[in-house]
């Protein structure tokens, strides 16, 4: 994609509505590409598989590291390609840009699912923003969609802010635990359990069985004191083993019923179209701020700013003020 041709849009999405993995591959390097005629290209290319889009289940899958992440995304995602699915995995990783990231590791321990015809697994771009890798994230499921896989799990890799990214761009929000709640209830994050769709826990299998079980009562009894994010919908805590794949199909049986409650709801849809404004406003952030980088004569004033701010000289409002009128 580094090359100066034009890129023939109507060919790719013809190759990729047909399933072909290279132009899936070719067209998500073209979105996460930085150069000005490749992100023409790439608009247009998302803008003409619009129509064969949004079918997916969406999933967004988290957890703190050793949790097992990599290997229930492996399980699941083999457990769904038996049953005839076509399942993608992409990541939201805004460290990547300074730790290489970690789903290119992740791909070594979704060995099983990394080998399936029927699925694909994409690392994020090594971009630095959250922003910026959740904007790409959001286009390469669209295309993923496009190229007829009807599951997509994405993976948080990112702490914070990264899981509320993942939970605006998914229909289902999956978070991950591991047995021993008495010191993980401490640790638990109220934000992230209250944007769970269902709290699972790991590692049910051996010795750890009741251990798995005390910590699902654990986050039962903390569930029942929040707000849950829907009216129509009680996030469940389940126990499952990554490693044995017992418990796997539950998970699978709870997304489709959330499905099932939203669509009856309603609020399915009405989901799904806030999200798509909430990517406008995003894409706009992104694009204003590259506007800010474009220019070299922009950069050395913001440069300027920012040193003024640092001193003290300036105020940051007044600062935000200056740059603002720069963009103009």
């Amino acid at each position: 994609m580094t090359s100066n041709k034009v890129v023939d849009i109507k060919a790719l999405a013809q190759d990729l509505r047909a399933g072909h993995r290279a132009a899936l591959a070719r067209a998500i390097t073209l979105i996460e590409s930085r150069r000005g005629d490749h992100q023409a290209a790439a608009r247009d290319l998302v803008q003409a598989l619009l129509p064969d889009t949004g079918k997916a289940v969406r999933v967004g899958i988290t957890g703190s590291p050793g949790v097992g992440k990599s290997t229930t995304i492996d399980g699941l995602g083999m457990f769904l390609v038996e049953r005839g699915h076509k399942v993608a995995v992409l990541a939201v990783d805004p460290s990547s840009a300074r730790t290489g990231g970690s789903i290119l590791g992740d791909k070594t321990r979704m060995a099983r699912l990394a080998a399936s015809e029927r699925a694909y697994i994409r690392p994020s771009p090594a971009s630095g923003t959250l922003g910026g890798v959740a904007a790409k994230t959001r286009e390469a499921m669209l295309l993923c969609e496009a190229a007829g896989f009807d599951v997509v799990l994405v993976e948080t890799v990112g702490i914070g802010q990264s899981e509320t990214a993942v939970c605006d761009m998914t229909d289902f929000f999956l978070a991950l635990m591991l047995p021993g709640a008495g010191d993980e209830l401490q640790g638990i994050k109220k934000g992230l359990v209250e944007l769970a769709d269902m709290i699972a826990v790991n590692k049910a299998d051996g010795d750890n069985i009741k251990r798995a079980n005390i910590a699902a009562a654990e986050y039962r009894g903390a569930l029942h004191i929040l707000t849950p994010r829907s009216e129509h919908w009680h996030p469940p805590v389940v126990t499952y083993s990554a490693l044995t794949g017992t418990g796997i199909d539950v998970l699978w049986r709870k997304i489709l019923d959330h499905r099932t409650a939203m669509n009856a709801s309603g609020e399915f849809a009405s989901r799904r179209r806030q999200q798509q404004i909430k990517w406008m406003w995003s894409m706009l952030e992104q694009r204003m701020m590259a506007r800010l980088r474009a220019d070299a004569s922009v950069r050395a004033k913001v440069k300027k700013i920012e040193a003024e701010v640092a001193d003290g000289r300036v105020t940051p409002s007044l600062g935000a003020e200056q740059i603002a009128e720069m963009l103009r």
